[in-house]
């Protein structure tokens, strides 16, 4: 190791510290005033937009025979509401189809980012966004089985199975953790590790190549190999991206019937 190497390893810290997994503001001006609006800030922002837009301008003025705009959106509402809140939670599910709705294209269009060239980072890699939509998941299952069943019926329901008496002490607690503890941090995590394992595979192969070039020019069909191993995960990756973002919805659906079923 040459004296400069020695010199340019000091000056990176090590270990890293918790300040490394946040994102620099990407504002021009007062980056320590606004460190909270981040590139993923902005991803989540823009998410959002497209949503409202695109639903507003395909609703703007309906038809009987729809336009392009309207059959996508009428497309994505029916899959949605037949294939998901209907078919998990039955005819009650219809009016759970906006919320769920609303969730899936979320989702999916924040995966998204992770394999839009020049962006390619989903804002569901960071734990942050995950975690809010299965606390309000969450949250909506729970006041759902209430209203529906009553306070104390509904904690009765969700946590006494049908079993004898002995074993009671044992299954309580477990239908505790599972109902009120794992379902919410499975939601999340789920999502969270998905979107971040395929950012991290994809940067992996991608500096990879660029690594193994600029080491040494006899790599350059090594380098080639990781770019097209690259392009075959992004592919990989559009299937985790859309799968993803089903399997979130239909697990908040089925928590919903759930909490509305009467039987455990």
């Amino acid at each position: 190791m040459t004296g400069q190497s020695i010199v340019l390893a000091a000056d990176v810290p090590f270990p890293p510290s918790v300040e490394d997994f946040y994102l620099p503001s990407i504002l021009p001006w007062g980056a320590h005033d606004n460190y909270w609006f981040t590139k993923i800030t902005l991803l989540v922002w823009v998410t959002v937009a497209l949503l409202i837009v695109f639903f507003l301008a395909a609703y703007r003025k309906p038809q009987l025979v729809p336009t392009k705009r309207q059959w996508i959106a009428e497309s994505v509402y029916g899959f949605v509401r037949n294939n998901v809140a209907v078919d998990m939670i039955g005819p009650a599910g219809v009016r759970f189809a906006p919320y769920l709705t609303t969730l899936f294209m979320f989702i999916l269009l924040n995966n998204f980012w992770g394999i839009v060239p020049f962006v390619q980072m989903s804002p569901n890699s960071h734990i942050a966004f995950p975690a809010v939509l299965a606390v309000i998941s969450y949250v909506m299952f729970i006041y759902v089985g209430i209203r529906h069943h009553g306070f104390f019926k509904y904690f009765k329901h969700a946590l006494i199975p049908p079993a004898p008496w002995f074993i009671l002490p044992l299954l309580i607690p477990i239908e505790l953790f599972s109902n009120f503890i794992v379902r919410p941090f499975s939601l999340a995590v789920r999502l969270f590790a998905n979107m971040f394992a395929g950012h991290m595979l994809l940067l992996v192969f991608t500096l990879g190549g660029f690594a193994m070039i600029s080491a040494n020019a006899w790599l350059a069909p090594v380098s080639v190999l990781s770019w097209a191993l690259t392009i075959a995960l992004t592919m990989l990756e559009f299937l985790v991206i859309c799968l993803q973002a089903y399997v979130f919805t239909v697990l908040t659906a089925s928590y919903v019937q759930g909490a509305l079923a009467d039987e455990h």
